[in-house]
């Protein structure tokens, strides 16, 4: 039964079945493999937080979400794959406002991200870490 994003095991299902998909895909899997190595399931627990937060106003994730991704080697198509695959895990798994919540700001972020990663791949500015 496909619903809305309501409760923390949406978010984990959510999360899970995305990087799921990321861990394997020939684009972003390397990268993301070996920027997080054995760390997956610290990672996993902060991306629990991190769209609890943002998608349920329950606020249990503190910190910059930006700075961890600042000097990964990624452009603009690494963010359209990363967007097209969080854009099917949500179409697979839920439907409603959240759901369509949870894609624009997925949007947004991928957006804000890539122009800041290239602002400063291109720049000597330096990021406020």
């Amino acid at each position: 039964m496909v619903r809305d994003i309501e409760n923390i095991e949406d978010i984990q299902l959510m999360v899970d079945s995305f990087y799921a998909k990321v861990r394997k895909d020939d684009l972003l899997g390397n990268i993301f493999n070996g920027v997080i190595q054995d760390r997956w399931p610290a990672h996993l627990d902060k991306m629990y937080r991190f769209w609890q937060t943002v998608l349920l106003q329950d606020h249990t994730y503190y910190g910059s979400p930006f700075s961890p991704h600042v000097k990964l080697p990624v452009t603009k198509k690494h963010f359209e794959r990363w967007l097209q695959l969080f854009s099917e895990t949500i179409e697979e798994n839920f439907t409603g406002e959240k759901a369509k919540e949870a894609k624009w700001r997925a949007e947004k972020m991928a957006e804000m991200f890539l122009r800041k990663i290239e602002y400063y791949r291109d720049s000597s500015a330096k990021p406020l870490l």
